[in-house]
């Protein structure tokens, strides 16, 4: 099971029993509030099924979506490593389960096999570069280009067809995209009209990966 999660796939049988005597296992329904932004945490959520959304919010409800993740997806390594509070807050979205790696646990299995620690790195260089890309992208495309990039980077192939792997509302891409729902649905529209996607029951299926910038 730990071998499917990319973090811990180069790792020796050995590191891998290492690991597993350190984790213990989760399971939260679908709605289920996992880590909430500005609490101190210290431990890290490896997803073994179900999916989860990550996001940072306000105290009138807001909230911007930064990312969904899926089974071999990870969260929460920040504060497992500096025992700082949670920097996003994390929910399901569907039934989900989890392997925990609290930072005692951590420390032990850096203590008994140092080359994790490189992998631990490396990981959190890959979600630096993810982070910057992303920053780019709300800095310097204007909402039409944001919701654009969104449709692509979440776009998966599926049955010869290529679809957006979540099941997004309309609210879900406004909170993702840092725009209004209104702005979000005209953007939609104007992109099914022109026909570079289709839209039904929530599933898009893009059929021009040349998404235009603008309108």
């Amino acid at each position: 099971m730990l071998r499917a999660i990319p973090l811990f796939k180069d790792l020796t049988d050995e590191d891998l029993l290492v690991i597993n005597d350190h984790t213990v296992e989760k399971t939260v329904p679908k709605n289920t509030v996992v880590l909430t932004e500005g609490t101190v945490g210290d431990s890290l959520y490896a997803i073994t099924a179900g999916r989860v959304k990550v996001f940072i919010g306000d105290e009138d409800g807001r909230e911007i979506i930064l990312k969904f993740l899926g089974p071999g997806d990870f969260f929460g390594e920040m504060s497992m490593i500096d025992s700082q509070p949670r920097s996003a807050s994390v929910s399901a979205v569907e039934p989900s389960t989890f392997r925990v790696l609290s930072q005692n646990g951590f420390q032990e299995c850096l203590a008994r096999s140092p080359r994790i620690s490189s992998l631990v790195m490396q990981a959190l260089a890959r979600r630096l570069r993810e982070a910057d890309r992303k920053i780019s992208t709300l800095a310097l495309m204007d909402v039409y280009g944001r919701v654009a990039n969104t449709l692509l980077e979440l776009a998966i192939n599926h049955e010869g067809k290529l679809v957006v792997g979540e099941k997004l509302s309309q609210q879900d891409i406004a909170n993702m995209v840092g725009a209004s729902r209104e702005m979000v649905n005209r953007i939609l529209k104007d992109l099914s009209e022109r026909g570079y996607i289709t839209i039904e029951s929530k599933t898009i299926t893009i059929h021009d990966e040349k998404l235009p910038p603008s309108f």
